[in-house]
């Protein structure tokens, strides 16, 4: 009994100290369909032990370094003491499951390596509800992945803006998978052109995706250019307005009208243009662009505005518009002629008041002062009685007398 003790625990001991000693180890492998599997069965510290490997239904694909499966498939690879590696070439899904890998010890060891055949889906398909949508309603675009193993997953792309679908996964034979994703969103006239992708994830398939281009129609865009006059319109001046109307599709009808009143009699249209002669204060209105097409109908105004006809050579402005800022503008030659003539006035009223103040000065100066016949010839007498007497024409000439008065 107590050799029984001594050996017993011994014995454990071994036994444990022999499978550490000799481990078998191997690896999981994926595979894609039609491409070559490796199985790499590995010993740590053999004994001489044999290494053989067996397939899913537990039949012996290579003993040591000999074939007994007649499937010339499978080809050695390495074998050693350390290991015994093989390879499958186009690999199959009937080739998928759990591969053994055996040492023959007491007892024997295992270690199992699993084979996964991964299938690409084919090429996605995208589909749309329509070919073309008009701005403003709603598309849906739907993208199949088929038969691929494992499932794929699918992502959207409109442009660099990332969508979020609706995916639906179905199973169908042999464990394959078909996966459908459906988007929709409303759109705008920028979204014309814009490629949307389907984007295919799947670890046996790299840059897979499908691509349309969105086809998008939108109402006309309207703008109204003037082409003559260059600045202000003015009255006698001729009018030239020309509108530009851009849609998808393009559009089929441009009508001139204007609002409110209608159009003045001699107005000439053709095509895009509008032609109005010798431009009075009586045109002055709203004149309208109105474009269509077959998604609907967009206008631009022009609003005209007739300014006095310039009696001096006018400074060149901007394009009319009927705003204050060009009424503004209009009346700054005004205030000129104001200026100008009050200057006028000014010189001339100063002038009268310097002929005024000349001719009181001088009348002042010459107040009273006359000249008489009387005393000619008295500056020479000796006194006053004899000045009388020589006066000539003195009392007895008083007929002739003259007076002059200044």
């Amino acid at each position: 009994q107590q050799s029984l003790h001594v050996i017993f625990p011994i014995f454990i001991f071994c036994l444990f100290c022999e499978v550490e000693g000799q481990n078998l180890a191997t690896d999981n492998v994926s595979v894609i369909e039609g491409e070559m599997a490796t199985i790499s069965c590995r010993v740590k510290n053999n004994d001489d032990s044999v290494i053989q490997l067996l397939n899913p239904n537990r039949q012996t694909i290579y003993f040591k370094n000999f074939r007994p499966l007649k499937d010339s498939r499978f080809q050695l690879v390495n074998f050693s003491d350390n290991e015994l590696r093989v390879s499958l070439s186009n690999v199959s899904l009937s080739d998928e499951g759990r591969y053994v890998c055996q040492l023959y010890t007491d007892p024997p060891q295992e270690a199992y390596a699993d084979i996964t055949v991964l299938v690409p889906p084919g090429s996605p398909i995208i589909e749309s509800r329509e070919d073309v949508v008009s701005e403003g309603n709603e598309t849906e675009l739907t993208c199949t992945a088929i038969g691929s193993k494992p499932a794929a997953s699918i992502r959207w792309m409109k442009g660099e803006e990332e969508l979020t679908g609706e995916t639906t996964v179905e199973e169908t034979y042999d464990r394959m998978f078909t996966v459908s994703s459906r988007v929709r969103f409303s759109v705008t006239k920028e979204d014309d052109g814009v490629p949307v992708d389907c984007i295919i994830d799947h670890p046996a398939a790299k840059d897979l995706l499908a691509q349309r281009n969105l086809e998008v129609q939108y109402k006309p865009e309207v703008k109204i250019v003037v082409t003559y006059p260059e600045g202000l319109p003015r009255e006698g001046d001729n009018l030239d307005l020309t509108c530009i109307a851009e849609g998808k599709p393009h559009p089929h009808q441009i009508n001139w009208l204007r609002v409110d009143e209608d159009v003045p009699p001699h107005a000439v249209v053709t095509g895009s243009d509008l032609y109005i002669e010798n431009l009075n204060k009586s045109y002055n209105g709203t004149y309208r662009c109105v474009a269509s097409n077959a998604v609907g109908e967009a206008y631009d105004d022009y609003i005209l505005y007739v300014y006095d006809a310039p009696t001096t050579s006018p400074t060149p402005t901007t394009n009319p518009v009927n705003t204050q800022d060009s009424r503004a503008g209009e009346g700054a030659p005004q205030k000129i002629d104001h200026a100008v003539i009050g200057g006028v006035v000014a010189v001339v009223m100063f002038a009268i008041l310097c002929a005024l103040i000349v001719l009181g000065r001088y009348f002042a100066r010459h107040k009273g002062t006359y000249f008489t016949h009387e005393a000619k010839g008295a500056d020479d007498a000796a006194d006053a009685d004899t000045a009388i007497i020589n006066a000539e024409g003195g009392h007895n000439n008083t007929d002739e007398k003259k007076e002059y008065y200044i």
